[in-house]
């Protein structure tokens, strides 16, 4: 999904300073729930090299954010070769061991690593990146969320109190952001990708019977909502620091009309999921 961000921000004119730990293609990996490791296509090179292709300039960024330090340079190196940031995307998320864990399983040291990846290290990054937005009266901050930080789970094993807790946290920021911010040109959203069809999720198919990606959208749905949404939209905007949908916003405006939804946000036999409203 930040590959697809990523490159939507750059169709519609953005610069981008691509950030992961994984530098170089070849060398990402996954941390599944019982820690065994995976290799993970994808790397920042590759992404930065696919944002040049639409014109635009990229800085290949290499982020942990799990280190603190990591996220200062990394910072840094943005300012220094930019000056300001006038978009945020907060799309990385701790997956590594106990983030399905149960109360009782689940050890403290896997919950603070947890909670500072999820909630500490962008909270980090925006209260380093957002003053300078207010200084220039404007900026925009997008929290890549999950359903998780706002509904139960059905069952034991749908998801874990670590995950669960570290998606909440961070939901919080965007509503804060706007009524504090608001009025000095700030914007701050949630966005639900729903169910999309990953490179990490590939690889749960494996372990999970049942997961059906037929179903899944494209990362391209969450990559061209987050694009719309940061794109100064003046044509019926969202209210500032509220959650999208993206899936069901995709499908109403018409952004990515080779997509086609499936259940609740396909259109009806004849009809149109939307409309489009943003160039």
């Amino acid at each position: 999904m930040g590959r697809s961000i990523a490159i939507e921000l750059a169709k519609v004119g953005f610069d981008v300073a691509v950030t992961a730990r994984t530098v170089k293609e070849g060398s990402g990996f996954d941390i599944s729930h019982d820690g065994t490791l995976r290799d993970l296509p994808g790397s920042v090179e590759s992404t930065a090299a696919a944002v040049r292709e639409q014109g635009r300039e990229a800085l290949a960024v290499g982020m942990d954010l799990a280190d603190p330090l990591s996220i200062g340079l990394a910072v840094g190196q943005v300012l220094e070769a930019w000056g300001h940031v006038d978009v945020l995307v907060n799309n990385a998320i701790y997956t590594g061991k106990g983030a399905q864990a149960s109360v009782v399983d689940l050890s403290l040291a896997d919950l603070r690593e947890e909670i500072d990846v999820d909630i500490v290290a962008p909270l980090t990054l925006i209260k380093l990146l957002v003053p300078r937005m207010v200084e220039r009266g404007k900026g925009t901050i997008l929290n890549v969320t999950s359903g998780v930080a706002y509904t139960d789970p059905l069952d034991m094993g749908s998801y874990g109190i670590g995950y669960a807790v570290g998606k909440a946290g961070l939901f919080k920021a965007a509503g804060i952001l706007a009524v504090e911010l608001g009025d000095k040109g700030i914007t701050a959203y949630n966005v639900h990708p729903g169910f999309i069809a990953t490179e990490r999720m590939a690889l749960h198919v494996a372990d999970q019977e049942g997961l059906d990606l037929t179903y899944a959208a494209p990362p391209e749905v969450c990559g061209v909502v987050a694009a719309w949404l940061a794109n100064d939209p003046t044509d019926s905007p969202p209210r500032n620091g509220t959650n999208i949908e993206s899936q069901q916003f995709c499908a109403e405006r018409n952004l990515l009309p080779e997509w086609k939804p499936a259940g609740r946000y396909a259109a009806p036999a004849g009809g149109s999921a939307g409309t489009v409203a943003a160039e």
